[in-house]
């Protein structure tokens, strides 16, 4: 049994349930703890009753340490100080062997367990951005990506889960401080710092998301994709789709995007058959500014301009 986590609000619902769909579809032996993280979600959840999901509402998972510096936190912020604590919540509550955490906006392509499979005798599994190197964020938000991270309970990996967990209660913001980034660039030294527990994914299956699709060709029948990371992956007013701020291929749209769009799409439909509405994250337009036109204009000129009309979107890939 491969045990999973995640978290995410109401505005990240649909997305989070794609996920899931996507993990089902591709693993049979698996179960997943979601942590809702706004009563909306929690309610909806719990009316699904979905197989293989036990759902955790915020009065059950907070501690004392998390309440504390809950109001010092923005709602994102606030998330990412959780993640190592949902980790730890979900393998010390249900006495797991191991659990890895699941970003919502992840989409599963094939079975993951190949990855985690992967780390052998080591407690601890992270997988690293891989920038292209025109997108090379490292310096600012970390080599490794808070996206897909295993631990084992054992005393290695409780370890270095406690440590991250206690770092992310001192400090965890949306900004760049002292050598820290939100929870993500804490990860930067882990290899020296718990050196034989931490093992670095080799796998390019995993981790494949906007900043690195540039460096992979998936029509080639040799390219084994696992799961690609819809970051930035924006629903818009006016029936429109923002599909994030890097360079992508015609080819990456019609095999990545397309589908996942469609998946949404289906997902929504029978939430509103149930009577259910609003869980897909609307972005309201950004107040216009001067700067604006020129920020469109520099993403037109890169080939990362990426919003479409959804209509039109299904169509010309359809």
């Amino acid at each position: 049994m491969y045990s999973y986590c995640t978290l995410f609000d109401r505005n990240y619902l649909t997305r989070g349930l794609a996920m899931y769909e996507s993990l089902k579809k591709h693993s049979a032996n698996f179960h997943l703890y979601i942590f809702a993280f706004d009563d909306q979600s929690f309610s909806l959840l719990k009316k699904l009753n979905l197989e293989s999901i036990t759902v955790i509402s915020l009065i059950e998972f907070e501690d004392e340490e998390l309440l504390k510096v809950k109001s010092d936190r923005t709602a994102a912020e606030y998330c990412w100080t959780s993640t190592s604590s949902i980790i730890k919540y979900a393998i010390e509550t249900y006495k797991l062997d191991s659990c890895t955490y699941l970003d919502a906006d992840l989409y599963f392509f094939s079975d993951p367990s190949v990855l985690i499979e992967e780390m052998g005798e080591k407690s601890v599994l992270i997988t690293e951005h891989r920038y292209t190197k025109r997108y090379d964020q490292s310096a600012k938000s970390g080599i490794y990506c808070v996206q897909f991270m295993t631990f084992k309970n054992n005393p290695d990996g409780m370890k270095v889960l406690n440590w991250w967990r206690n770092a992310c209660i001192d400090w965890c913001y949306a900004r760049h401080e002292d050598g820290k980034f939100g929870d993500q660039k804490y990860l930067d030294d882990w290899t020296e710092r718990f050196k034989g527990i931490v093992h670095v994914l080799e796998n390019r299956g995993g981790g494949v998301a906007p900043w690195n699709i540039q460096q992979y060709d998936l029509s080639d029948k040799n390219c084994k994709l696992i799961f690609y990371h819809f970051h930035y992956f924006i629903l818009m007013e006016n029936n429109q789709v923002e599909l994030g701020i890097y360079k992508l291929k015609e080819h990456d749209i019609q095999i990545l995007y397309v589908p996942y769009i469609k998946h949404l799409k289906k997902i929504t439909e029978r939430l509103v058959n149930l009577g259910e509405n609003d869980f897909n994250g609307i972005a309201r337009k950004k107040p216009f500014s001067w700067k604006t036109p020129l920020k469109l204009i520099k993403r037109k000129i890169e080939g990362a301009y990426n919003v479409y009309d959804i209509k039109e979107l299904l169509t010309e890939f359809d």
